[in-house]
């Protein structure tokens, strides 16, 4: 092919439109947590964590920040969906198998929190602690504030200097552990104690695992049938089984602020919840009109 050919054929073929076999994948990528991770619904973190005047937290009327959707654990892989720009940082709207709950505003993390790859990342390791070490985890989050979308203890001392308050020498001690999440919910509680194995919500925590039978069934017989870690739970809440005495949960008292992680007697708290719910077994058919239900999930793989 002459060279006048040549150019010809390069004209030719730009004026062909593109069609999909054609067309040029273009990479995505990927975010890795480096340490625990905030992930909230929105991008503006400075708004949550500061506010206006740089000193001030969003809170709700109960003194919760709803705006924390979970804490992910380092290992988390993301994938990043879109690049923001909020208040000088970069903001990353994400995805993760950790958190695959649908949303209508979407998930965001600070890029401080993470690392990025061009390569899809492995999935978090997800180690199963013994029966005894995930009970001895949730005793000793007794205590432990309740913090909505909380499930690390210790929090996250990283939003302290990424996000300082304007005058951080005039924060309680109360405000700094609230700044910094220290705390869980209910179902963070049982995600921390089991080193983020369980599911995150409630909403899936009602269908973890096996059901165990237990509708039309009084307190009493209740007790007989369940043991050590079966869940009770209803999609709002959970309450985690110590043994067939003791249940232990993360809630905000009966005032709708404060609260935290709390043990009590299995049987208070079962004649409690049969006051104003029944015994299901399967979450499902609460969703009948009319109808507030429980269910207990078991869950722990039965052990050698």
């Amino acid at each position: 092919m002459n060279r006048s050919r040549a150019l010809l054929f390069i004209l030719v073929l730009s004026l062909i439109p593109a069609t999909p076999s054609l067309a040029v994948a273009i990479p995505h990528l990927y975010a890795v947590a480096t340490f625990p991770a905030p992930v909230l619904n929105t991008p503006d973190f400075a708004s949550v964590f500061g506010g206006r005047d740089g000193k001030t937290l969003r809170l709700d009327p109960s003194g919760l920040i709803r705006e924390v959707e979970f804490v992910a654990l380092p290992g988390t892989a993301f994938r990043i969906e879109e690049s923001l720009k909020r208040g000088g940082q970069t903001i990353y709207r994400v995805t993760t198998d950790d958190y695959p709950y649908p949303t209508k505003s979407g998930y965001f993390i600070d890029s401080r929190f993470v690392r990025t790859t061009g390569t899809h990342p492995p999935p978090r390791d997800r180690l199963l602690p013994s029966k005894q070490k995930v009970i001895e985890n949730l005793l000793a989050a007794r205590g432990s504030r309740y913090v909505w979308g909380g499930n690390r203890r210790a929090g996250i001392p990283q939003l302290l200097s990424f996000y300082p308050p304007a005058s951080s020498s005039s924060l309680s001690p109360a405000a700094a552990d609230l700044w910094e999440l220290r705390g869980v919910d209910c179902s963070g509680l049982l995600y921390e104690a089991t080193g983020g194995y369980t599911p995150r919500n409630t909403s899936a925590l009602v269908e973890y695992g096996r059901p165990l039978p237990i509708s039309g069934l009084d307190t009493e017989r209740i007790i007989r049938r369940v043991e050590p870690l079966d869940l009770i739970v209803w999609s709002g809440h959970v309450m985690i089984l110590l043994d067939r005495k003791r249940v232990i949960e993360s809630r905000l008292d009966p005032s709708g602020k404060g609260g935290g992680v709390i043990v009590r007697p299995l049987r208070e708290a079962l004649m409690e919840l049969l006051k104003g719910r029944v015994p299901l077994d399967e979450y499902p058919s609460a969703a009948v009109k009319g109808v507030k239900g429980f269910v207990i999930r078991r869950w722990y793989p039965a052990e050698d």
